[in-house]
């Protein structure tokens, strides 16, 4: 397992809490994982301990949405999202843990601000694209921010939402989108010696805590005002990503 302070260990459990929570219920919380991640284990093998966890708070997800997946969205996006994995495979062989750190912070920093954008005008009113090239756009960018920092979220939120699908569909596209992405990307993360057995033993050891946060997504945290609570997590998200820049 890897070698971890007990405030290591901590927060790699917060973590894997929060992504059961966003994988069921909450997916603007998911933004958080990767920066916290990033603080507490090297850039690089923080990536491939993160997916781990993530593939196993997709099993939750896709076994408790396995009904509500959009699949032409799915199959729509999967193309392209699989050339951005690819092209965040060979990105990851010419950085170095230093500058992967800050590429992290960069990628959150503006996924938070498309967010932000998004909400701001006009929230699920807005008139964003459907075209054939707006799919595509998105795909590459899910499959390559997804490859390089895990921080793809708010990417499919932006194509779920000019999708206008209904919320439970909405998540469980995102869902099933997100279970055969992480899945995908294994064999490029195990090349690059990101996801090792050391940090799969890690993944098994907070599987508990995913399973509570899965959990707290479905029954608890969605009696949460979702607006305030996505806005706190958000502005920590800002914070962790900024201390990862300086």
């Amino acid at each position: 397992m890897l070698d971890l302070t007990p405030t290591g260990y901590f927060v790699v459990g917060l973590c894997a809490f929060i992504i059961g929570a966003a994988k069921t219920g909450i997916p603007g919380i998911g933004i958080l994982p990767p920066v916290l991640m990033a603080l507490v284990i090297p850039a690089q093998e923080s990536t491939g301990a993160l997916l781990g966890i993530l593939i196993l708070g997709d099993l939750f997800a896709a076994g408790y949405h396995r009904h509500h997946a959009k699949w032409s969205h799915v199959f729509r996006l999967l193309p392209a999202a699989f050339a951005g994995i690819v092209a965040g495979y060979f990105a990851l062989g010419i950085v170095d843990d230093r500058q992967l750190r800050k590429i992290i912070g960069a990628i959150v920093l503006v996924m938070l601000a498309l967010n932000y954008w998004r909400t701001r005008a006009r929230g699920d009113d807005l008139h964003v694209p459907s075209q054939w090239w707006f799919a595509a756009g998105l795909g590459f960018a899910a499959g390559l921010t997804s490859m390089m920092a895990n921080a793809a979220g708010p990417v499919m939120i932006i194509y779920l939402v000019a999708m206008r699908l209904p919320k439970i569909e909405f998540v469980g596209t995102s869902a099933w989108f997100f279970f055969i992405i992480n899945w995908l990307k294994v064999p490029f993360s195990a090349n690059r010696g990101l996801m090792t057995g050391p940090s799969i033993t890690l993944n098994l050891v907070m599987l508990p805590a995913i399973a509570l946060g899965a959990l707290a997504g479905v029954f608890v945290l969605k009696r949460i005002p979702q607006k305030a609570f996505t806005a706190v997590v958000q502005i920590l998200a800002a914070a962790a990503a900024a201390r990862m820049l300086l």
